[in-house]
């Protein structure tokens, strides 16, 4: 699978390409799966452009992106979008009153509160995808976990931004992750590590993910103009790294 990250914590700061609003979500998201994306992963912003738990400000994303697509649509739980863990319990149980539920969520497993998190969206139906970062506690919380064999996934989470050794932190962190409870394992980085990662994904046959979340560049450090682009590559470099493996 190649998962879509559309616009992460981004603002506008980071460019006209990163969607922020629910209509420029669908949108990006509705070119992405064009381009060959088979998972979204979004975080919802208010108006004023802040990553928000709110159903209030969920409801609208996921209608318009669901109007315009049919894969599943993930949203974020991070610490940053509510930083108390009760109120970002609350905020989460606060989810059945959406008229729509997101497929699957992501749930950073080494932030304050995941397990009971993790609990409350298994409980609504909704998927859990074990955020597993490098550089964190992560993976030993998550390999003593009773949820582990319930999650959807695990998102490993390769944090080493550098080109020359995110993927060598990569090999690590799946060491470190063992069998990851017998579930998928979809393997991304970030900024300058999203590449050498992602090939990495391919040689390995694991998921993937790519978007402006990740990285605003191209391989080649050119500005990428859109979501579909650095889908479009991404299916390129895996493909490639695939068959060179």
């Amino acid at each position: 699978m190649i998962q879509v990250c559309l616009n992460g914590p981004r603002g506008a700061g980071d460019g006209a390409a990163v969607p922020l609003s629910p209509q420029a979500m669908a949108e990006s998201a509705a070119a992405a799966v064009a381009a060959g994306a088979t998972d979204i992963h979004v975080h919802p912003k208010t108006p004023c452009g802040q990553d928000s738990l709110s159903p209030r400000v969920l409801a609208p994303v996921l209608e318009a992106i669901r109007a315009r697509v049919s894969v599943p649509v993930g949203v974020t739980t991070g610490a940053w979008a509510e930083p108390d863990a009760a109120a970002r319990l609350e905020r989460v149980r606060s989810w059945s009153a959406l008229p729509l539920l997101p497929d699957h969520a992501s749930v950073n497993w080494h932030e304050e509160g995941a397990e009971e998190l993790a609990a409350a969206l298994i409980e609504r139906g909704v998927g859990v995808e074990a955020g597993i970062w490098s550089g964190t506690d992560g993976a030993a919380r998550f390999a003593a976990s009773p949820l582990g064999p319930r999650v959807l996934r695990v998102l490993a989470e390769v944090t080493d931004t550098s080109a020359e050794t995110a993927e060598e932190t990569a090999r690590a962190l799946l060491a470190a992750l063992g069998p990851a409870s017998g579930r998928p394992v979809l393997l991304h980085g970030e900024e300058g590590g999203a590449w050498p990662v992602l090939r990495l994904a391919g040689r390995l046959g694991l998921g993937t993910r790519i978007g402006l979340e990740d990285t605003l560049t191209l391989p080649d450090g050119e500005r990428a103009l859109s979501n579909a682009q650095l889908v479009a590559e991404g299916l390129v470099q895996y493909g490639s790294a695939q068959r060179s493996s």
